[in-house]
């Protein structure tokens, strides 16, 4: 079995209730939720919220692979890790420890069912442990020290290379992870083993986390949704 699990929380300090906000005239949740109820590979999407105002909302969605997951306060708290709600969840489930677990992020409105499922085959033809969705960045990376100098990350500044040949570093969106049930409840970790990525299109890594992404967003929305 493949499970979507999307952790939504009601006590967003940045936006209150952020994911049921507003955008391109639908709540920012809905967006992830309809990639993943569309895309041929997940079985069951699971929400899991702590808030019974987006439960409301959740439940008018109508998607048929939908279900709600109560987290508990403890696991909605703004110290509270990710990883903790995927084991809560996990631990009352009773998953089979082979199935696959899809962590997807609400506040990355911009995946879509098809990047779900071209992840999914990489996964698979990777024979990787787990994986994340990650966008190529072509940039020249410094390390900040402690005291104010800085050293080079990705490249020799005297040995620049040309744009052509340079392969860059793999950043994760945050969109979407892959693991298996087991290696969670192993490891408490989203990524274990060995690990691949796979590339989506650069629009994808925009997040929604202050008001001012709501409108770069909602604008990318109009485009790609």
């Amino acid at each position: 079995m493949n499970i979507a699990f999307i952790p939504v929380r009601g006590g967003s300090k940045s936006i209150p209730l952020k994911n049921i906000k507003e955008i391109n005239g639908k709540p920012l949740v809905y967006w992830t939720a309809r990639a993943a109820n569309d895309a041929s590979c997940i079985d069951k999407v699971v929400i899991a919220t702590d808030s019974s105002e987006i439960k409301e909302v959740v439940s008018s969605f109508g998607f048929e692979k939908l279900e709600i997951f109560d987290r508990s306060p403890q696991n909605a708290s703004d110290t509270a890790s990710t990883e903790s709600v995927m084991l809560e969840y996990l631990e009352a489930a009773k998953h089979n420890k082979d199935d696959n677990f899809f962590l997807i992020q609400a506040t990355s409105p911009l995946l879509k069912a098809e990047h779900i499922d071209k992840i999914f085959q990489k996964y698979i033809k990777s024979n990787a442990d787990s994986i994340f969705s990650a966008v190529i960045e072509k940039q020249f990376k410094w390390l900040i020290e402690a005291d104010g100098s800085v050293k080079p990350v990705n490249y020799d500044y005297r040995k620049r290379p040309r744009r052509q040949e340079f392969e860059g570093l793999a950043a994760e969106t945050g969109a979407c992870y892959i693991n298996s049930v087991g290696n969670i409840l192993r490891d408490k970790c989203r990524l274990s083993g060995r690990i691949t990525f796979c590339e989506l299109p650069s629009y994808t890594a925009y997040e929604l986390d202050e008001e001012a992404d709501w409108i770069i967003v909602e604008q990318l929305l109009k485009i790609y949704s």
